[in-house]
């Protein structure tokens, strides 16, 4: 049970209006992205070489330095500046770093059981948006920024594929470090603490907060082609943290979706498993309806859980 209650800080005590903060955010995010950048790409330079650098950009692999190189850039000019953003942003402009970044741990670890049962749950919903986001084109008007964003996933999955080549369990286990746990507490913090926050003072409708956020969140990874998907996934994730009151389930759900990506690829890359995490075509659709259900199901279970601990707070 909890004993205190996670309070719902909608009085804002900030004078910025929400459009002026969501302007002061995406500045300040890629003010520090850029200068992430440039302290990567001068480590990079003065560990290795300048080579090594170019290399690292054009994702050649054929470096032996590249992949250290990637993990570097990966790190300091994503990672850590998605974290310190948002932190810095709640604390110092918003002046409510509870109310924004929702940090707090009292919560049931029921609703962390819940939240793994609908990770696990939403795969065939997940492989069902993937391939009808790769169904589709724009027009032909608009084919040159088509072939544009096709280019972008085309980089993005070279840089991903490079980095999760995994030899040892100790490379696996780094990746999920990495991309599991750091890259999910520094996205959660930024889009579904700051963003959603900013979005729920600034329409006044936590619904539409969680979608905007949740499209948002999907369009800033640049990939078109898993688009959907990954809307779906920030729309789970933003609920998590509206109806809980808090980040962490949400930062749960984030690494077990990426963690488990990790895994996968690496018991496929040793032959461990069969199962490749490339393929999209192992659910039917009996098997999404069914797990549309179950997800919608368990999503109903996770609201009313939150709200009766609310109400036994109260009384």
């Amino acid at each position: 049970m909890i004993k205190e209650p996670y309070k719902d800080y909608t009085p804002q005590t900030t004078r910025l209006h929400p459009t002026l903060q969501f302007l002061i955010l995406v500045s300040g995010t890629f003010a520090m992205i850029f200068i992430g950048f440039a302290i990567a790409a001068g480590i990079i330079v003065v560990v290795y070489d300048a080579k090594t650098l170019t290399d690292v950009l054009g994702f050649n692999t054929g470096n032996k330095h590249a992949l250290a190189g990637l993990w570097i850039l990966q790190i300091v000019s994503t990672t850590i500046p998605l974290f310190v953003a948002p932190v810095l942003f709640a604390r110092f402009v918003a002046n409510e770093t509870q109310a924004y970044l929702k940090p707090t741990f009292k919560f049931s670890l029921v609703y962390l059981v819940l939240v793994f049962a609908i990770i696990l749950f939403c795969s065939p919903l997940m492989e069902l948006l993937t391939n009808i986001n790769q169904k589709l084109t724009l027009p032909a008007s608009l084919k040159g920024l088509e072939d544009a964003m096709r280019a972008m996933e085309q980089s993005a999955q070279k840089a991903t594929e490079a980095m999760l080549k995994m030899n040892t369990v100790g490379d696996m286990l780094f990746a999920v470090l990495v991309v599991g746990l750091l890259t999910g507490i520094a996205e959660e913090f930024l889009f579904r603490g700051v963003i959603q926050t900013i979005f729920t003072r600034w329409t006044k409708n936590t619904h539409a907060a969680v979608w905007i956020t949740a499209i948002l969140f999907s369009a800033f990874h640049m990939e078109f082609f898993t688009f959907l998907p990954r809307v779906l996934l920030g729309v789970f994730f933003g609920y998590f943290v509206a109806w809980s009151g808090s980040i962490w389930p949400a930062v749960w759900g984030h690494f077990l979706n990426n963690a488990s990506a990790v895994v996968i690829t690496y018991l496929y890359q040793q032959k461990h498993s069969s199962l490749n995490p490339d393929n999209q075509h192992v659910f039917n659709y009996w098997i999404d309806s069914l797990s549309l259900i179950i997800v919608l199901f368990l999503l109903y279970i996770y609201k009313n859980i939150t709200q009766q601990k609310k109400q036994m707070v109260e009384y």
